[in-house]
């Protein structure tokens, strides 16, 4: 055949399938990569491989060479059996109950059954080249999917050596991709993803993916998850399923935190407190301390109305009941995911997987770099190793690199912190005589607190983004340098080092609005500073409206700011490469080019791509959790930003990414602690936001136990949480400058009132409230916190890891395994007696002859 269909997965006899694809550019000018492609390509033809080389003429540059390479059957069949894939040996003869009551409301969100299930659902086991005829093998060719295929020869590419006398360090496709050897090397999408294949022998499941799962309409439609399995593989197919059930939890949190802002909003002309601060009888009489030195002058409590509404929204009675709904919500979160991975692990048969099938395998790149040998106690082999002193030297190298990286974004945050305090008196003297209310619409609602919030958040964010540019390659750098044993080994250390610089990175600020911002500030006549009293920074105070609407607006830019421009990178990038790719291949619609070159990696899914992935959304997970009793919508935003990431990496990987290996895994992996990690600090976070930065707790303790005139109302909360202060005590250095005290204010005024909660006058007891403020602390804290843990506690154990039928089927598969595989020497032995004259099988393959061997032996069990 001298051409084929460009559609085509086959070589040009039409039979043999494309497994892998290489590619290479003709450089005459090195003999080195010529002889390295040499030698590598008769390697892998002599470890039974077959190839065929594509002409340059075929491809859009006239330069382009493609190595295609398939793997015949007794390839697939022995390192199948050293890869212990498991394979089908008997049909699941195990009812499923799919009676789920009300079923019929979840049809418009269905996809057809041969999408949704596209393949028979069978008992499994690990394949035995030895005995072959034990599975339900019909056809060699198509046996083994795609997806299994390309897995084991990239094992081969991995380890095949390109060097004659097979030197250690001379092997791996990896290293011939990093020194220029090839250009490239992935398997192949079955067809184009706009319109089926043409060819008949050609599957079409890449075009099916895009019409039921890859296009934005179907947002509403559940995933084919076992066709992204059988496509893509475990690995990927497990990171969709976690992000379809996040998605779906979401879901309730949102709901419930709508309903929560709802009713701040509803109730917003009903808060006696913001009353009491907007009247002129009680906010306008009364006179608050400077909240800063020498440039902020006093002012009166009635300037903060706007800011104390606004503060409602967010800080009310429901602030209490969703910190508690969410701590119980991310349990039952964590604890249904187990379920669903162990259904899906049963599923997918990824039951006894065992990690060093796939993860614990030594990396390519630990062989050739560890020279020295040394014996393998289990395996009675002589394996590579890495000397203790030389792991000792890199783990300690590598420890204080994250140090330094680590104490390097803390001095970013101090920075912006300092930001905060040296521009917070500027505009507050440029605001003094409120010129920002001449601006419509948003000029009375600008404070100083409010654009120094603002402008630092912004701040905080563009250096966060600059910082993630910087740190994502310095870990993969350390991991690297690290040398990693195994692939798991890999993941799990890169998992950690990104995870802890992501998690200093993002949430730094947002801890330091929680729980350090106005909790130490001192008292007027003995002011606390950022640097000591030489820096003139003293410590900055809560906005008057609260504590907590600074924490929602530091939340509300770093996390909406985050996804936005995550979404952007995600989508925009990708597309414009896709449509130049797709430009030169209207230029060139003869050429393979439109066929093999018009999808990017751009490492989206490639080897460190899931990682990023997974990455982005535990650290969303963090924002919606850690932080979520100050800001109720931000599940909500969560939820929009996740169905729209669902179809957009699925868009990406279906149609702008080359396909990538695929890979095994029965789980999330070392993500699973760190949600778990999250999920508990949450509880604790959310615990201390509402006793140490919302008002709320310390205004129901007034109501039930402080409230005057003998009911149960908010009356005089306002007055009898401020306190008094003298002052004449204020230092001359901390007094307001000559022309900074506004028109009204006069000698008669010789008190100042400043806020009591967060912290107690240690020295000038007059000033303070006694025990109230202790009883209020410790009260909301202890309740918020111990009430939520005995619950969540509570709930993780009530609900098992496993479903009962999914640990049910399990058992039933290991004792059909055992007894077929008994049964099966047995028959195997009759079979081999009857052939030799001894008929001892009453069921022999002359009673059969038009049924293949398995069946034979099938019907002999």
């Amino acid at each position: 055949v001298t051409s084929h269909s460009k559609d085509s997965v086959f070589f040009r006899d039409g039979v043999r399938r494309i497994d892998f694809v290489l590619s290479y550019v003709d450089d005459k000018d090195s003999e080195r990569k010529q002889e390295r492609r040499k030698v590598y390509e008769a390697n892998l033809e002599k470890v039974g491989l077959e190839l065929e080389t594509e002409d340059k003429s075929e491809s859009e540059d006239g330069k382009t060479y493609f190595v295609k390479i398939h793997a015949p059957w007794e390839v697939l069949a022995t390192y199948a059996d050293v890869l212990k894939i498991k394979v089908p040996f008997k049909a699941n003869d195990i009812p499923e109950n799919n009676d789920i009551p009300m079923n019929w409301l979840s049809t418009p969100f269905r996809l057809p059954e041969h999408v949704m299930h596209p393949e028979p659902d069978y008992f499994t086991a690990p394949f035995n080249k030895s005995k072959s005829d034990f599975f339900l093998i019909d056809d060699k060719d198509t046996f083994f999917p795609p997806s299994t295929r390309n897995r084991i020869v990239y094992y081969i590419l991995s380890r095949c050596s390109y060097f004659k006398d097979e030197c250690g360090d001379k092997k791996g496709i990896k290293r011939l991709l990093n020194n220029g050897t090839y250009t490239a090397a992935f398997p192949l999408h079955d067809s184009r993803y706009w319109k089926r294949s043409r060819d008949a022998n050609c599957e079409s499941e890449r075009y099916s993916l895009y019409k039921y799962w890859a296009r934005f309409l179907c947002f509403f439609k559940e995933q084919p998850l076992n066709l992204i399995r059988k496509y893509y593989g475990e690995k990927i197919g497990i990171y969709f399923a976690w992000l379809g059930f996040y998605t779906e939890m979401l879901l309730f949190a949102a709901v419930v935190g709508t309903i929560c802002f709802i009713y701040g909003f509803l109730t917003y002309d009903d808060n006696q407190w913001s009353k009491e601060i907007c009247s002129e009888e009680v906010g306008g009489s009364i006179v608050m301390c400077p909240l800063c030195d020498l440039k902020c002058g006093y002012w009166k409590l009635n300037t903060t109305c706007n800011s104390s509404w606004q503060s409602h929204l967010f800080d009310n009675v429901a602030t209490v009941f969703f910190a508690i709904f969410m701590g119980i919500w991310v349990t039952l979160f964590l604890e249904f995911w187990k379920r669903r991975q162990a259904r899906l692990e049963y599923e997918w048969d990824l039951v006894d997987f065992e990690e060093e099938q796939q993860q614990l395998q030594l990396r390519p790149e630990y062989e050739t770099k560890c020279t020295n040998r040394k014996l393998n106690r289990i395996t009675q082999e002589m394996e590579p190793y890495l000397p203790i002193t030389n792991k000792c030297a890199r783990t300690c190298l590598s420890g204080a690199t994250v140090l330094f990286w680590i104490s390097l974004i803390i001095a970013c945050i101090i920075g912006v912190i300092a930001y905060r305090l040296a521009v917070y008196a500027a505009f507050a003297s440029i605001m003094k005589d409120s010129p920002t209310n001449k601006l419509q619409v948003v000029g009375p609602y600008i404070t100083p607190q409010l654009a120094t919030s603002v402008t630092a958040s912004c701040i905080n964010f563009v250096i966060i983004m600059i910082l993630n540019l910087m740190y994502e390659r310095v870990a993969v750098w350390i991991t690297d340098m690290e040398i990693p044993k195994t692939h798991l080994e890999y993941e799990n250390k890169l998992t950690v080092k990104m995870f802890l610089f992501q998690f200093v990175n993002y949430y730094s600020s947002c801890f330091y609005v929680a729980f350090f911002k106005g909790k130490f500030v001192g008292y007027p006549g003995k002011y606390a500073y950022m640097f000591g009293e030489w820096s003139k920074l003293r410590n900055e105070e809560c906005d008057p409206g609260g504590c907590l609407i600074e924490l929602t607006t530091q939340l509300v830019i770093v996390m909406t700011g985050k996804q936005v421009w995550g979404n952007i990178q995600e989508a925009l990038v990708p597309w414009m490469m896709n449509w130049w790719g797709s430009r030169k291949a209207r230029n060139h619609p003869e050429s393979l080019y439109s066929r093999w070159e018009q999808d990017h990696d751009l490492q989206g899914f490639g080897q460190l791509g899931l990682f990023y992935e997974y990455l982005e959304m535990v650290i969303q997970f963090g924002f919606i959790t850690l932080f979520v009793a100050s800001f109720p919508l931000a599940p909500l935003l969560a939820l929009i930003n996740n169905v729209i990431e669902v179809r957009v990496d699925a868009w990406k990987l279906t149609t702008q990414f080359r396909r990538p290996v695929a890979a095994k895994a029965h789980s999330i992996g070392a993500w699973e602690e760190i949600l778990s990690g999250i999920a508990i600090l949450s509880v604790v976070t959310n615990a201390f936001i509402v006793a140490f930065t919302s008002d709320m707790i310390p205004r129901l303790v007034y109501m039930y136990a402080y409230h005057s005139e003998g009911e149960m109302s908010m009356k005089g909360y306002i007055n009898n949480s401020l306190s008094v202060f003298n002052i004449s005590e204020i230092p001359q250095t901390s007094r307001p400058e000559e022309g900074e005290n506004p028109a009204w204010f006069n000698a008669s005024i010789t008190t100042c009132r400043c806020r009591d909660y967060g912290y107690v006058f240690s020295s000038v007891l007059i000033y303070d409230y006694g025990g109230r403020s202790a009883h209020i602390l410790y009260s909301s804290k202890r309740d918020a916190s111990h009430v939520v843990f005995v619950v969540k506690f509570f709930v993780a154990w009530m609900i098992p890891d496993v479903p009962s039928d999914v640990r049910a089927r399990v058992k039933r598969e290991r004792y059909l395994v055992q007894e077929y595989l008994h049964n099966y020497e047995v028959e195997k032995l009759k079979i081999q007696l009857s052939q030799n004259g001894n008929n001892e099988c009453t069921c022999t393959p002359m009673i059969y002859p038009s049924l293949p061997k398995h069946e034979v032996l099938s019907e002999c069990l």
